[in-house]
């Protein structure tokens, strides 16, 4: 594609520089308005600038990428909402073996969350989980956040739905999930694995110094739980004995104190109803005892108030444990009503997931699986879907609007015709360059962007060669766009998302610094990105 007219081009270019500086620096002193803004502004600069008409401007929008994310993040609700990611939480700590086992833990488990619910999701909901677990076990946070957000980064490049970029490429490659899955599969595993070793050698002194004070803070960890647990045997003996002896010590004061007054009494039934922790079996022996007496010679005109006292006090008692009966029952009919409905949500995930494998269109099933949490919810939705990150989606329109009028301008096709003779992926060279240039432009450009200038030229380019190495080719532009954004803090969503939370945690608030992340990102990014070029199949 040849340039376009000069005015064209300085216009769009200069749209698409707005759009590229609010998306990388969303708080720029002289336009604080933040990315979902600075899209929107970028995509209305086009138009104005008429780079594109009105009519392309929404034709630039892809409707099955936006579907498909909408349904994935309403799924994602549903499952935060089922306490899918407590559990996860939960497999970060349970019979950890020690720091560098837990670093191991959060590798495998956020990659593989971030596969199955996006990376944006999973780090999210587990940055405050690695920040208590590393508060309790008195280790330095930075290794397991830096883990966690560059294994949710290598773990989302499995799957069409682990983050936005795959999303386009998935839709506008054609490429069933099946094949998206199983192709960039091997690449995910070894990159996980050889992430978590990058990690430990570049801080296994530190994590080593901290394992006598993780073994302290574990038994301090261990000792709390038992004090606050309120229904050990101790305590629970300890309650028994104390409220033994209130009912002994109140009874007496009843038998001492009778008297005529009706209103008196009832003051005494509801002392003794919040006092009693005894069996039905006393409170009617008791109660037993007083009628044998009042038979045995008590005046029936003197003591008719006791006995009708004592007659409402037994009938107050069986009503309150009638009624504590009745909320028992109702405490466990709701949390097997939760169990049924945590079960529901879990297994229309997992039909989702199934559907995807076998090759259905994979933004209707997306869609599908949200309504159908929604009905089986059986409430108001407006909650859960309030949590939708909508501003995303506003992002995401804008955003393929501006890309759209920066291609019209003809400078992302000139540039490939001058790079393509040496990124051909029939040749390990080829390969190489084409990587480096992914890497470059999802640094500079943010990775979604790249995708959107660069995908189609590279699979025509690539389709010239064969079938299997336009499939290949996309296969590369995901991988390797994914992967570059563990090189600095700044190159992924999921990075900006970990420090922040970490930053904002309440009492447990952690400055992840932008050299702490590059010096660490660098070499995996590397290593990772050359290693999983080899198993792309």
């Amino acid at each position: 594609m040849a340039l376009a007219p000069t005015v064209k081009v300085v216009l769009g270019s200069i749209a698409f520089a707005v759009f590229w500086v609010l998306a990388v620096f969303p708080a720029v002193p002289f336009l604080p308005i933040g990315r979902t803004a600075g899209s929107l502004l970028g995509a209305m600069l086009m138009v104005i600038f008429q780079v594109i008409t009105p009519d392309q401007a929404y034709a630039a929008i892809d409707l099955p990428i936006l579907g498909l994310l909408f349904g994935t993040m309403v799924v994602s609700v549903y499952l935060e909402r089922a306490d899918m990611f407590k559990y996860l939480g939960k497999l970060l700590s349970w019979k950890s073996k020690g720091a560098k086992d837990l670093l191991c833990r959060i590798c495998l488990i956020s990659a593989v969350s971030s596969a199955l619910f996006t990376n944006d999701t999973s780090c999210v909901v587990l940055t405050e989980f690695v920040l208590k677990i590393a508060s309790q076990h008195n280790l330095p946070p930075h290794p397991f956040l830096l883990a966690l957000a560059s294994s949710a980064n290598i773990g989302s490049s499995a799957t069409p739905i682990g983050n936005p970029q795959n999303l386009v490429i998935a839709v506008q490659s054609k490429i069933s999930f099946g094949d998206f899955l199983f192709g960039v599969l091997p690449a995910m595993l070894v990159g996980v694995c050889l992430n978590a070793l990058i990690l430990l050698c570049m801080y296994w002194k530190l994590l080593s110094i901290q394992k006598d004070e993780e073994d302290a803070g574990m038994e301090v960890v261990s000792e709390e739980e038992m004090v606050s647990h309120r229904f050990s045997p101790a305590t629970m003996s300890h309650l028994t004995a104390i409220n033994s002896k209130k009912w002994s010590s109140t009874m007496e004061s009843v038998n001492i104190h009778s008297s005529p007054n009706t209103n008196g009494n009832k003051g005494d039934v509801e002392s003794l109803r919040n006092r009693i922790s005894s069996s039905e079996n006393e409170i009617q022996e008791a109660s037993g005892e007083e009628f044998g007496a009042a038979n045995d010679g008590l005046s029936p005109k003197r003591d008719e108030p006791v006995l009708a006292n004592r007659f409402s006090s037994t009938k107050a008692m069986t009503n309150a444990n009638s009624m504590q009966s009745s909320e028992e029952k109702e405490a466990v009919t709701e949390r097997w009503k939760r169990v049924l409905w945590k079960s529901l949500v879990y297994l229309v995930t997992i039909g989702m997931l199934i559907s995807l494998l076998l090759g259905l269109n994979m933004s209707w099933t997306a869609i599908t699986a949200a309504l159908a949490l929604v009905v089986l919810d059986f409430k108001d939705a407006r909650p859960s879907l309030e949590k939708v990150s909508y501003s995303l989606l506003i992002f995401f329109c804008g955003m393929f609007i501006t890309v759209d009028g920066f291609n019209k301008t003809g400078i992302p096709s000139t540039l490939w015709d001058f790079m393509e003779p040496y990124a051909q992926i029939d040749h390990i060279s080829g390969i190489a360059v084409l990587a480096a240039i992914i890497l470059v432009l999802s640094n500079l450009a943010s990775n979604v962007p790249t995708v959107l200038l660069l995908g189609g030229q590279v699979a025509v380019s690539a389709a010239a060669i064969s079938p299997e190495n336009e499939k290949k080719a996309w296969l590369i532009l995901a991988w390797v766009s994914t992967v570059a954004g563990n090189l600095s803090l700044l190159g992924s969503a999921a990075n900006l998302i970990v420090c922040e939370q970490a930053r904002r945690a309440p009492l447990l608030g952690y400055n992840l610094s932008f050299w702490n992340h590059l010096k660490f990102g660098v070499p995996s990014t590397l290593i990772v990105t050359a290693v999983g070029l080899t198993l792309i199949k």
